[in-house]
């Protein structure tokens, strides 16, 4: 049976269809470079995507995923990335003092706690000390895994050759086969093989004192994005904030992660309470600034101190709204 519109519905239908369009057109696209796939902290573009969070800000986000914090930072000052998630702090330093055209949107993670390095269960190696002329794994150049392997080495004063790997699956392959003595990782991956023994743990990245109170991944945005996109810059930190509360203070943000890491949802809840609680991802401040230099003059990833008017310029992190 044919059914006939009233010119009442005929106006409604046509109101909707109008809106649902201005949707459509009004959604703006950045592309990310996000280190670290799976990972709690790198989590919140893909879980508040999932949630409807950006759309709800009229954002899409089109992400990348990288070996480690190293590429995230090479797609975003090659302007292949808008904004990039989780690059080292001291490497973004550098990298900036030379001209790189990134500025810091937002504070990453404070703390190294969930970085950690291990050996297969029949290595030789017993502790961090035993490392001395041996492989320890890190991601790429420039990330926060490289930077703070570094500094555990400081710490424990060894002779470690540190050898950039890759991601944690591909640094799991290469450690039980014997091509570097000692792997990295962080949760999710490789809780399962320490808890069934297949691994045990050397150190973690909260060993090294210098690492503890210092913000030692940050978010970054191109600075021609920052500079000709300025509103969806910063509808896309309403958005990540949103998302933030939403992973701490929602049983749904848990659940999305669970989805998204392939991951059981109490191993999520663990690695939410231990390995990540909810100060340690603030966007909001950067900290340790001064011991971040330091360690960056140490490991000659900087020159010479950043200014106070050059860490204004670097450090964009804007008010919430």
């Amino acid at each position: 049976m044919r059914r006939v519109f009233s010119e009442t519905q005929g106006l409604a239908l046509a109101a909707l269809l109008s809106l649902m369009s201005t949707m459509a057109f009004a959604a703006d696209a950045l592309k990310l470079a996000v280190g670290a796939p799976n990972n709690w902290d790198t989590c919140i573009p893909d879980v508040g995507q999932r949630a409807g969070i950006f759309l709800k800000h009229g954002l899409t986000l089109d992400i990348l995923y990288t070996q480690g914090g190293g590429e995230t930072m090479q797609a975003v000052i090659s302007g292949s990335a808008d904004i990039g998630i989780a690059a080292g702090t001291q490497s973004v330093m550098g990298a900036f003092a030379k001209g790189a055209p990134i500025r810091i949107l937002a504070a990453g993670t404070t703390g190294a706690g969930d970085l950690y390095w291990y050996v297969p269960a029949n290595s030789a190696i017993k502790s961090f000390q035993d490392t001395n002329g041996k492989t320890a794994a890190y991601s790429t150049n420039g990330s926060s895994t490289h930077l703070t392997l570094l500094a555990l080495i400081k710490h424990f004063g060894t002779n470690t050759i540190p050898v950039a790997t890759g991601a944690g699956a591909v640094t799991f392959t290469q450690a039980m086969t014997g091509q570097v003595d000692v792997g990295w990782a962080s949760p999710p991956f490789g809780l399962d093989a320490l808890k069934d023994g297949r691994i045990r743990l050397l150190a973690r990245g909260s060993d090294a004192p210098s690492t503890r109170e210092q913000t030692v991944r940050v978010h970054i945005v191109n600075a021609e994005t920052l500079s000709h996109r300025g509103d969806v810059v910063e509808r896309f930190m309403d958005a990540y904030r949103e998302t933030y509360a939403f992973l701490y203070a929602n049983p749904r943000g848990v659940q999305i992660y669970a989805e998204y890491s392939k991951v059981p949802e109490d191993l999520a809840i663990r690695i939410r309470d231990e390995f990540m609680p909810k100060g340690v991802m603030s966007p909001d401040q950067i900290s340790g600034v001064d011991q971040t230099m330091q360690d960056a003059l140490a490991f000659k990833v900087l020159a010479a101190p950043l200014t106070k008017e050059q860490l204004a310029d670097l450090i964009r992190i804007s008010p919430p709204r």
